[in-house]
């Protein structure tokens, strides 16, 4: 028998949240207005508990990429209850089976494969309750966690007393208490749970693939500006153990440089990444299959493949020698490593590093050459 309440009152939120953002809030601008401290204070909380979705939820719980002091951890904690997207324990639950069982129509919690209204919100307005949630038997590790273990417990209060009790004595300090409670409240709510949303949605079903076709997740430099940097998602789904989705310095990922920047000051540590030679192995692999299956149906196609085979080989060559220079010309720098002469390394890294650069530029126009017409 299906359990209506649970869908019920999912329903009823989302929809009472969504309409007062959509009607009340620009009818209250229109006949009121809001002031500038008060849309500072929605900026500043709906960043809050952005990060604390990205960083905290995401990051730290559910895949573990780093380690956290227990006031960044408390903190974290109180920020996801602001967003209202259920207790930690409870949402890495389901995000743990979202990564084992991706795309699967019946094991992933919210399978971008059955449409992007279901991803999107579609799957919290249904009858879930699996038997995992009666122990939460995929997140063992997060039960040791007294301060994951304390928000489960009164997750509802903390929500409660943060949504209303926070924005409302803001509102009265500002004199404003319906207009900050509709703004910072309700409007930082919606905005908040559906940008998060749009990870499981968007972010499946808009973008490019660079690493892996293995499932639809995608990257997408638009969903990392709503994301607080979660819009990177093929890497996330290729890499999930590295603490950064945006690896590149120029992509936005405000959650990693949060990260490293608490690492810094001892709030954060152990910050897992996977190493940069893995990642553009995995990219060249991908490159290499895509532009095999474009030509496989040619002429002379076996001959393409073997000349890519050949590339791809001396690619991965020139890629190794060059890590391994870099690697050592690092260490030279090291105490331990100051009585080898930096001089010859120096000139061995910027030879394997120019030869690497021919070759990946040579690799990446063979790759983008179109099929034969």
């Amino acid at each position: 028998m299906t359990n209506a309440k649970p869908i019920l009152s999912n329903t009823l939120f989302f929809s009472i949240t969504f309409g007062i953002t959509v009607i009340g809030v620009p009818l209250y601008a229109w006949a009121y207005g809001f002031d500038q401290w008060q849309i500072l204070i929605t900026i500043l909380l709906l960043g809050y508990a952005g990060m604390s979705i990205t960083m905290g939820y995401h990051r730290l719980w559910s895949h573990r990429t780093f380690d956290a002091h227990p006031a960044v951890r408390f903190i974290l904690a109180i920020g996801g209850a602001l967003a209202v997207q259920n207790s930690i324990l409870h949402w890495s639950s389901d995000h743990r089976e979202h990564h084992k069982h991706v795309d699967d129509n019946i094991k992933d919690p919210y399978s971008a494969k059955r449409g992007f209204w279901y991803s999107h919100i579609g799957w919290m307005l249904r009858e879930y309750q699996p038997d995992r949630y009666y122990d939460y038997a995929n997140v063992k590790d997060l039960q040791k966690d007294p301060i994951v273990m304390w928000q489960h417990r009164h997750y509802w209060p903390l929500a409660w007393g943060v949504n209303i009790g926070l924005t409302g004595a803001l509102g009265l300090l500002l004199g404003d208490l319906p207009g900050t409670l509709l703004l910072a409240g309700v409007a930082r709510l919606t905005l908040s749970q559906h940008f998060t949303f749009f990870i499981n949605s968007l972010a499946h079903i808009w973008g490019r693939q660079p690493y892996s076709h293995q499932n639809t997740s995608k990257d997408n430099p638009v969903i990392a500006l709503l994301t607080y940097g979660e819009g990177y998602h093929n890497f996330h789904h290729r890499f999930a153990s590295d603490y950064r989705n945006g690896i590149r310095w120029w992509q936005f990922d405000p959650t990693k440089w949060t990260i490293k920047l608490l690492s810094l000051v001892g709030l954060t540590k152990n910050l897992r990444r996977y190493a940069d030679e893995r990642i553009e192995r995995a990219k060249a692999l991908l490159q290499m299959n895509e532009a095999k299956s474009r030509f496989e149906s040619f002429p002379n196609a076996d001959e393409f493949v073997v000349l890519l085979q050949s590339e791809y080989e001396l690619l991965l060559s020139k890629m190794s020698e060059f890590y391994a220079a870099k690697k050592a010309l690092l260490e030279s720098r090291q105490p331990a490593g100051r009585n080898i002469d930096p001089g010859e390394l120096s000139r061995r890294y910027a030879e394997v590093k120019a030869g690497w650069r021919r070759q990946r530029r040579h690799w990446k126009q063979l790759v983008a050459l179109p099929a034969p017409a």
